[in-house]
């Protein structure tokens, strides 16, 4: 990728609208070059949009500080999508191979199409995870080339509430952003948080948000379960509101958690002071914020249970979310599923380079990183070419005669019986001009009158007949 090159993001959660734009370097570390968030609770509830002016205005606003960071404009960004309604739903197809030695990709792209189409009432397919294939009994992950005559096609499809997908895009829309492609938070989430075992070995991955969490089971490489669970962090600030106080204080509660846990060996109880003055045992801060984490952890459990993979998730359940850096998740979620192996994903696999780098510190940019990972066309807006200056160039005469003496005589006498005949036909005009403007002279003169003509002539010859008779009498 040229360093002028980048991928762009946008994720779409509960609490904020945030993108990022960056680059994968060789290594497989991420290049942040931009990172921007908006708050999203005024318009956004629990994974649908329900203002889509408002979001709108928030998505517009993270591109162009996007645009300010990168000192480019972006043409067209990555979207990962996520909510309360999406689920998984499972679909079989059955074709009879007839005329064909082999199953050909045409075929398997036949029925991916079929299977895009599956109705659902006031659903929409936003992904899907083809599975196992069955030929002739025969259960295989790559069917293109294998022999057989009858295939059944097992699919996992990843569904939500149509308007939820409607309203997305009228968003994206009204904002004039165009859309490279759209990815499950989950999904992304998986490039960025899990290794390689974990996919291959199995493992849940509980993503932790403000009003929802996500629950996805993974085997063999393959997603093979799904499901929201509509309770998230904001739901233990909610129950510390309770408490009488606002919720930002409740927030802040949440957080200092840690601090209000009492020591086996304190003799004394702890309280906590409010700001309005009052002061509130500890141990009933921590009642509240544990009682609320371990109805999480136990529909999460439920969840696993559910998916029927319960007992072949090897590498067990990793947790992470902006929620999951809550201290105590590990104890409650080993409290009820008597797992042991769990793991915090607090920040994302790959190693982050770019001066923004040090964003990834709670597990907010998880997906967005993940959406990186995924991405594969250059976002950047191509800048207009200037329209190119047409420079007519006139080519010097070339001396042909530079190396005959013959053609360069020649050439002179030539040159000078122009200059002679140009300096004759220059006399000719001068001559000409001459004549013309004598002519001119000429029939300006004033023309004579006949009475002073005549008067004249006869005046003459009377003093020329005095004149001789003076000399005769002489």
């Amino acid at each position: 990728m040229a360093t002028t090159d980048f991928i762009a993001a946008i994720e779409l959660s509960s609490s904020r609208i945030s993108g990022m734009a960056g680059q994968k370097n060789v290594d497989g570390s991420i290049n942040v070059m931009a990172y921007a968030y908006e708050d999203a609770r005024l318009f956004i509830r629990k994974g649908l949009i329900f203002n889509i002016d408002k979001a709108k205005a928030a998505l517009s606003s993270v591109i162009r500080q996007l645009e300010v960071q990168l000192g480019s404009s972006i043409a067209k960004v990555y979207v990962g999508i996520g909510g309360q309604s999406m689920r998984t739903v499972k679909n079989e197809i059955n074709r009879e191979v007839t005329g064909e030695d082999k199953i050909s990709q045409t075929l398997i792209d036949q029925i991916c199409d079929e299977n895009r189409d599956y109705p659902i009432a006031d659903m929409c397919i936003l992904d899907f995870e083809p599975q196992e294939y069955n030929i002739d009994g025969k259960l295989v992950t790559e069917p293109v080339g294998v022999t057989g005559q009858h295939l059944t096609a097992r699919f996992l499809n990843v569904v939500a509430r149509a308007t939820m997908r409607k309203n997305l895009e009228q968003s994206f829309e009204e904002a004039h952003v165009e859309t490279a492609d759209m990815f499950i938070i989950p999904r992304a989430l998986s490039h960025s948080v899990l290794t390689v075992d974990e996919l291959r070995a199995g493992c849940a991955l509980v993503d932790f948000g403000a009003e929802t969490t996500t629950v996805t089971v993974f085997k063999n490489n393959l997603m093979r379960y799904l499901a929201v669970i509509p309770l998230g962090g904001n739901a233990i600030t909610k129950d510390l509101a309770t408490l009488q106080i606002e919720e930002e204080e409740a927030e802040r509660l949440k957080l200092d958690y840690v601090n209000f846990i009492p020591e086996d060996n304190e003799a004394e109880e702890k309280t906590i002071t409010l700001t309005d003055g009052r002061a509130v045992p500890a141990s009933q801060v921590c009642d509240i914020i544990e009682s609320r984490v371990e109805e999480i952890m136990a529909n999460v459990w439920n969840q696993i249970q559910l998916s029927g993979f319960e007992d072949k998730l090897l590498q067990g359940v990793v947790l992470t979310g902006g929620a999951c850096k809550l201290p105590g998740l590990e104890d409650a979620f080993k409290k009820v599923s008597h797992i042991e192996k769990i793991r915090k994903a607090l920040s994302a696999q790959q190693r982050l380079e770019g001066t923004t780098a040090s964003i990834n510190k709670d597990g907010n940019t998880n997906a967005l990183i993940g959406l990186l990972c995924m991405g594969n066309e250059n976002c950047r807006k191509p800048e207009p070419r200037p329209e190119p200056k047409v420079v007519v160039e006139h080519p010097e005469t070339a001396d042909m005669f530079a190396e005959d003496e013959d053609l360069k005589r020649q050439e002179e006498e030539a040159r000078r019986e122009i200059a002679k005949k140009e300096a004759e036909e220059l006399r000719k005009r001068k001559e000409e001009e001459k004549r013309r403007q004598k002519e001119e002279a000429a029939n300006k003169k004033p023309k004579r009158n006949w009475f002073s003509e005549t008067f004249g002539k006869l005046s003459n010859e009377l003093f020329a007949e005095d004149n001789m008779t003076d000399d005769t009498t002489k």
